[in-house]
């Protein structure tokens, strides 16, 4: 099910590596700062590596499986990297999907929803991008946990964990506005829409709201990709609480009307152009009504645009 013969050759060397059962290339250095201990996940060109619905390693029972690996983003972030049950496959998640994660915390399961920022190249593990929140049962758990060969988080994939698939009925522009851990699907999605020779989607603008400069999740590999793909990628970041003085590229305050006009194609574009629209409940409250409702309202609705035109992850 790869898609290109990068790919094929990157799941080659992975492939014959296999036996040494350390994951050389992606060594964990605790010691070292997190700009120069980032996971490959958050440095690599993006891959476009699709799987087909149903084709996950994770079926509808949880899984416990061991975590192999721990790497801090941020002073607030940071990468779990999970070993997968089949250790000579890749994860085999369909795009854009997710995972349920569950664990045992002060007697109680715990089961939140992750996106993993890693694709299908990926042999044996998968990374999750977690932010720890204070009062973050989940978050929080999984930043105490070290590399053990004890399993005590457990996976899942159900139907209802499978989002729009790429891709993407086709438009030619895609806006996409996240907000916190809210950027892992777009990073799901940004794989195969970046690393898409055909280009079948010619422009994609992402505006993501942070609370500062150093909140920003995968801030490096964004600018790299908005960098290496300015043709049909570029990201406004839009800072609520920024002390500092901010530069090109970041707005100050929070993501709102004007901004949004400013940037996407109007309601008129009809099928040239989808929003996608990630964060927290706030988020969707204020731009497009709440993420279990489908009608859409808020300032996306307010400009007009339809439900065939907002797709709420």
């Amino acid at each position: 099910h790869v898609q290109s013969n990068t790919v094929s050759r990157r799941l080659g060397r992975k492939l014959t590596t296999m036996f040494l059962c350390c994951y050389t290339d992606r060594t964990i250095t605790m010691a070292a700062s997190p700009k120069n201990s980032l996971p490959s996940t958050l440095t690599s060109e993006p891959i476009k590596s699709l799987s087909p619905v149903g084709n996950c390693q994770f079926s509808d029972e949880f899984a416990k499986v061991k975590l192999v690996g721990h790497f801090p983003v941020s002073k607030t972030s940071f990468v779990a990297r999970f070993a997968l049950p089949d250790s000579t496959k890749s994860l085999g998640l369909s795009t854009c999907a997710c995972l349920l994660a569950g664990a045992e915390i002060d007697g109680n399961l715990e089961v939140r929803p992750y996106t993993p920022i890693s694709t299908n190249a990926d042999v044996g593990t998968f990374d999750l991008l977690v932010k720890k929140y204070p009062d973050g049962k989940m978050s929080s758990f999984l930043s105490g946990l070290v590399s053990s060969d004890d399993a005590v988080v457990s996976f899942k994939h159900i139907p209802f964990n499978i989002k729009i698939q790429y891709p993407f009925k086709s438009p030619k522009n895609i806006i996409m506005i996240a907000g916190g851990t809210g950027i892992t699907p777009m990073v799901q999605a940004l794989h195969a829409i970046l690393g898409d020779e055909e280009k079948i989607i010619k422009n994609t603008h992402l505006i993501y709201g942070s609370r500062s400069k150093d909140d920003i999740l995968g801030k490096d590999m964004l600018d790299n990709w908005s960098t290496g793909h300015a043709d049909k990628f570029s990201v406004t970041h839009v800072l609520s609480d920024e002390a500092n003085e901010i530069g090109e590229g970041y707005k100050k305050g929070f993501i709102n009307r004007a901004l949004i006009e400013s940037i996407a194609p109007p309601p008129s574009a009809g099928s040239d152009v989808l929003i996608f629209i990630c964060g927290p409940p706030i988020m969707y409250d204020i731009l497009c009504g709440p993420r279990g409702e489908e009608e859409i309202t808020g300032v996306l609705g307010e400009i007009g645009y339809s439900t065939e035109q907002v797709y709420k992850f």
